[in-house]
Parts: C-alpha cells; sequence; structure tokens
C-alpha cells in the first residue's frame, strides 16, 4: 500500500470549507483538524483540564465544555496566551490526526487531505509539511476577506481586522503553497478549481508514504506509531 498527504490551508474567511464540501463529495479523504481540537477539549480530557488551569473556569459553558468564543476573545487580543493554548492543544491534536492518517492508510487510501487553518502559521503543524507530497493554500483578495470576515461573524473593521492579523498574510503564504484555489470569484470557479486539482491528485504517482514502509517492516507498527508521535510533537 502506498500513500501520500496532502496539506489544505486558508485563511479566515477565505472560503476553505467551501472547497473541502467539494472534495468530499469527491469521495476524498479528509481530516479536518478544527474537528479534532475540539474533541481533544472535551470534559476530563488532559487538554481540558490544562486549559482550565491556565484560562480559569469563567471561559466554561453550565455543560463543562469549553466557550470557544470566550477563549478566542482572550487569544486572538493576547498573542502570549494563543501560544500557551497551542502549546497545550497542538500535542493532542497531532496524535489524533496520526490515528486517523494509519486508518486511511491501513485502508489503502491513496492521499489523505489534512485539513489544517494554521498550517503554515504554528511550529507543531509545519513540522508536517516534511511529510506532504503537496500543500494548497485556498485564498481570496484580502478586502474580500475582510467583507466575509465582517458579515459572516458580524464584527466591526477594528475586530475583523484584529483576527485577520493574528494569521500570517494570504499573500505570504500563497507563496509557500505548492498549489493555490483563488476563492475570490463565484463558488462554480471555485469548484473548477477544486476539479482540477483532484484530477491532479489522482494522477499522481508520487508515494510519499512508500518512504515509510521499510520503517514500519522493522520497527514494527507500535514502534513507528511512537517514533512518530515523538517527531511530530518535538
Amino acid at each position: 500500500s502506498t500513500m501520500f498527504l496532502v496539506g489544505l490551508s486558508g485563511g479566515i474567511a477565505s472560503g476553505k470549507s467551501t472547497v473541502v464540501a467539494v472534495l468530499r463529495e469527491l469521495g476524498c479523504a479528509v481530516i479536518d483538524a478544527d474537528v479534532i481540537a475540539r474533541q481533544v477539549v472535551q470534559p476530563h480530557s488532559k487538554a481540558h483540564q490544562q486549559i482550565l488551569q491556565h484560562f480559569g473556569t469563567e471561559i466554561l459553558l453550565e455543560n463543562g465544555e469549553i466557550d470557544r468564543e470566550a477563549l478566542g476573545n482572550i487569544i486572538f487580543s493576547q498573542p502570549e496566551k494563543r501560544q500557551l493554548l497551542n502549546s497545550i492543544t497542538h500535542p493532542e491534536i497531532l496524535k489524533e490526526m496520526l490515528k486517523q492518517i494509519l486508518k486511511y492508510f491501513v485502508r489503502g487510501y491513496r492521499y489523505v487531505i489534512l485539513d489544517i487553518p494554521l498550517l503554515f502559521e504554528t511550529r507543531g503543524t509545519r513540522g508536517l509539511i516534511r511529510f506532504m507530497k503537496y500543500t494548497v493554500l485556498v485564498y481570496c483578495d484580502p478586502s474580500m476577506q475582510l467583507e466575509r470576515l465582517m458579515q459572516r461573524n458580524e464584527l466591526g473593521v477594528a475586530q475583523a481586522r484584529a483576527r485577520i492579523s493574528s494569521q500570517l498574510p494570504l499573500d505570504l503564504k500563497r507563496k509557500w503553497a505548492t498549489h493555490v484555489i483563488d476563492n475570490s470569484g463565484d463558488r462554480e470557479s471555485t469548484r473548477q478549481q477544486v476539479l482540477q486539482l483532484h484530477a491532479h491528485l489522482e494522477d499522481s504517482l508520487h508515494f510519499l508514504w512508500a518512504r515509510l514502509a521499510v520503517g514500519m517492516a522493522i520497527a514494527g507498527f507500535g514502534g513507528l506509531v511512537f517514533l512518530l508521535i515523538q517527531h511530530f510533537i518535538s
């Protein structure tokens, strides 16, 4: 069995969810880092307990779950708090992502798409790029990004700009991506670009996971998983 990884990223309100929806319609295996991020901070989890220790119980909802909006308001205005939160959640997220990658590997998928909003921003996720054959950025014009965010989240100009500035500029990230999907136009234009990307991935003969086959045979399944987890979170 052979497999390669594809990193998918974007910026807040750039339209990445639209692209992911089309990829899922096409039958692609997509691992959503945001979904995993919600799972690893559920009550009684290791990350949940650590977050409460550092951010207090004021960020809890009545059911004991973390109020993402309240926590988001804190980390968007305080970069050091954002780094602290990342140091708590990212190792847990990466461990779960690795489990899901291995699941698709065993099931014989040709490639897996890792939907990671901050792929280029954070140290932990940047470490994953070396294992990816391709990286895809969902781009849109900065002025359009600002307008979309204001409308979607009902934010003022200052609030929207603060949230956008907490991430690297899309114009910078597009220089690092191997593929760019420009979502500045209408949905059909974006869809056609996704279809072209899908055709390229289906035709690709570059199998990144082949380089791990020897390691899996030597170290054994359990040993390789342990080594990869240690590498990803280091």
